[in-house]
């Protein structure tokens, strides 16, 4: 049993390095071979490179989890049922205000809480 773990723990490790190695080398080439020609950037090294993939992962990914800006179920539940216990007031008064936010994209929404009302 304690050989099966070592051999697992092995195996998540070498594919683990591989992994960094094979991102850190395609963020390099893609890098190097794209915004030079484009923005007119410097060339980074596979260092850099590996920098960068830490630096988005720190901005964008997170560490626990999931993170970032994907956004996770437990805040979308807890959106839905806080929208659930709005008064019929309430929501118009949210709506109107997401509405000014985000202008004409909040019409699809306005569609499912009208569905949400006929069911109800």
């Amino acid at each position: 049993m304690k050989k099966l773990w070592i051999k697992k723990g092995l195996m998540i490790l070498i594919f683990g390095t591989l992994a960094v190695l094979v991102f850190g080398f395609v963020v390099m080439s893609l890098w190097n071979n794209i915004l030079p020609a484009v923005i007119g950037v410097k060339t980074i090294t596979f260092l850099q490179a590996l920098g960068i993939l830490l630096l988005s992962k720190i901005l964008f990914g997170g560490f626990g989890g999931r993170g970032g800006w994907r956004g996770s179920a437990a805040w979308k539940q807890k959106m839905k049922q806080r929208f659930e216990n709005m008064t019929p007031e309430e929501r118009e008064k949210f709506k109107a205000e997401w509405k000014n936010r985000c202008g004409g994209r909040w019409g699809s929404f306005d569609r499912k809480d009208s569905e949400t009302r006929a069911v109800d």
